[in-house]
């Protein structure tokens, strides 16, 4: 089982001039919490990286800092998240049989997680993906009015890892989409919702990143 790790985001609402996979966590890039759970998880046997465009180097170098030995390649990102995932499969194995795509800015990343989402794929599903409830009331709106309100009764959050059968995440990757679940659905694929988890918060602002550090 391999991971693609998607690292190259540029996180300008961080307010940082680095990308946001080196936005700073504690004493190391954000990206090295992620990477060094995938690397310590008893389910990935390989790993592969999606850094930040001029950014493979220092990827490469904190790889080697933490010791994170599954990583077999750093590769450039491109200008959207499919774009970066496409160029992160060219350089997993044709053998691996499933493939777990990962956020770097979900950096609390578990191995109860990974193998929640793995499960489902021993059952006819082509994927899985970690989902959490929608709280709040949801509205759609046209510029600055409120068009209709929608029900929350089978509205989810969908988070990451997510995992899928190799042959299904390659038949969908020359698509666009927002995370790689949606491209397998696109294709007809059948994809398992698996219960998220709050820790997984996407860091997006520095609040975020406060708030996962005082989780480590």
């Amino acid at each position: 089982m391999w991971a693609v790790l998607a690292a190259a985001g540029r996180g300008e609402r961080l307010g940082d001039e680095r990308p946001k996979a080196f936005a700073r966590l504690g004493d190391l890039p954000l990206l090295a919490e992620p990477l060094r759970r995938l690397d310590d998880s008893e389910w990935i046997d390989g790993i592969v990286v999606a850094a930040p465009p001029d950014w493979e180097e220092p990827c490469i170098v904190l790889a080697e800092e933490i010791g994170a030995g599954k990583v077999s390649a750093v590769v450039t990102g491109g200008d959207t998240r499919a774009a970066s995932v496409r160029a992160a499969l060219a350089e997993v194995p044709d053998d691996a049989a499933v493939i777990v795509v990962h956020d770097a800015a979900r950096p609390l990343v578990s191995d109860e997680m990974v193998e929640r989402v793995l499960a489902p794929l021993s059952e006819g599903y082509d994927g899985a993906v970690p989902v959490l409830p929608v709280s709040d009331t949801v509205k759609r709106v046209r510029g600055s009015e409120v068009a209709e309100t929608l029900e929350r009764d089978g509205l989810v959050v969908a988070q990451t890892p997510q995992a899928f059968l190799a042959t299904s995440l390659r038949r969908a990757a020359a698509g666009e989409g927002s995370d790689c679940a949606s491209l397998v659905e696109a294709q007809g694929g059948r994809i398992k919702a698996v219960e998220g988890d709050p820790r997984l918060l996407k860091v997006t602002s520095p609040e975020d990143l406060e708030l996962v550090a005082s989780w480590l």
